[in-house]
């Protein structure tokens, strides 16, 4: 029982590794979106494994919930890109730098 949730544990160390590695190294505004998405997702992993070994815990319910606030934050981050997009005619972060105020 103890060697699933370890499985699940390390499974969702290594989406958080890789997660964190695309936010830190990639210069493209859709990948840093699908890295937080894999972040998110880990996060979803270790709530369903607990929720699965904890009795009475509702983790599914929060992971439920987790994905829905997870599903609007990749609505807003498209409409980011998008009008990104129509004013720069690419999406790479470093050309957003005279956004700062």
């Amino acid at each position: 029982m103890t060697s699933e949730l370890v499985d699940f544990t390390l499974v969702s160390v290594a989406l958080l590794g890789i997660g964190i590695y695309g936010l830190a190294v990639k210069r493209n505004f859709i990948r840093m979106l699908f890295a937080v998405e894999i972040i998110i997702n880990a996060a979803n992993l270790n709530i369903v494994a607990f929720g699965r070994f904890l009795p009475h815990s509702g983790g599914q319910t929060m992971a439920l919930f987790s994905i829905a606030i997870a599903a609007a934050e990749v609505a807003v981050g498209l409409s980011l890109i998008i009008v990104a997009y129509r004013m720069y005619q690419n999406v790479d972060i470093a050309d957003f730098r005279s956004l700062k105020g």
